[in-house]
């Protein structure tokens, strides 16, 4: 997957305009803005180019006055059946307003929000012979994870275990407690994990943390915020259920799910 870097770009305003014309919409007249603003449409954002099937999630982070980053919601499409202009609207809503772990975002946070969004590869199932194989094929920094046993599932983008400094085995116990499920579940004959890679595109006025140790990063810095374009090309505003449901490779339909 070869992602142009103005693409990434006009992924991330695209993040920012839905949220800021949502909760602008929200707070005028307790009704979401429906409809295209300034003739903004997808057409204008060509994010088709080598992003079929893609999946993607949308992160929001907090910046304190210490110009550290909080997590303050992050929801995505591991697959995605929509074009990634549609589902980048979707997870992006989600993420401010509907993310179960954190209180909607309020207009008067966005200043101190960075939006990221990572453009997935479609998941392929790591096959092994022996589950402690996954110790040497997984490689931290490169794969996100998704495991799936049989009570749920759960997923952590690539990016996470380098930030939080895990070595493959906290990565594969931090997977399964996302999943709801016992630290080792991993090792189980039942349970199935699969791979994908990211491009991960972030909005800073800091210098670029860049979280994809170990292949070529495509992640891109954009202006943290402009201030005169606070309506976004919403053709509709959708209801999600932000719940983590299971997912196999044999399926095609799409979930929304949490990352981090």
């Amino acid at each position: 997957m070869m992602i142009l870097d103005e693409d990434g770009e006009k992924a991330v305003r695209l993040a920012r305009r839905v949220v800021e014309a949502h909760l602008n919409a929200l707070a005028s007249s307790d009704t979401a803005y429906v409809g295209d603003a300034n003739n903004d449409t997808e057409d204008n954002y060509d994010l088709s180019r080598n992003t079929e099937g893609c999946g993607v999630f949308v992160t929001l982070n907090y910046l304190d006055s210490h110009k550290q980053e909080h997590l303050r919601g992050c929801i995505g499409f591991p697959i995605a059946e929509k074009s990634l202009y549609c589902s980048i609207i979707e997870a992006s809503i989600a993420a401010a307003t509907q993310d179960p772990r954190f209180s909607p975002v309020d207009k008067k946070e966005l200043a101190d929000i960075v939006f990221e969004v990572s453009i997935l590869t479609p998941p392929v199932e790591i096959k092994v012979q022996n589950p402690m194989d996954y110790l040497n094929v997984i490689k931290i920094g490169r794969d996100g994870l998704i495991l799936t046993w049989r009570d749920g599932s759960g997923l952590l983008l690539p990016q996470v275990p380098v930030e939080l400094k895990w070595d493959t085995e906290e990565y594969l116990a931090n997977l399964c407690y996302k999943a709801g499920a016992p630290p080792d579940i991993w090792l189980m004959s039942d349970s199935k994990l699969f791979s994908f890679q990211a491009s991960i595109y972030k909005e800073s006025d800091l210098p670029l943390f860049f979280c994809l140790a170990n292949r070529p990063r495509n992640e891109q810095a954009v202006d943290l915020k402009d201030k005169n374009q606070n309506m976004c090309p919403l053709n509709l505003i959708p209801t999600l259920t932000c719940s983590q449901k299971h997912i196999s490779h044999h399926t095609e339909s799409v979930w929304a799910t949490q990352a981090d």
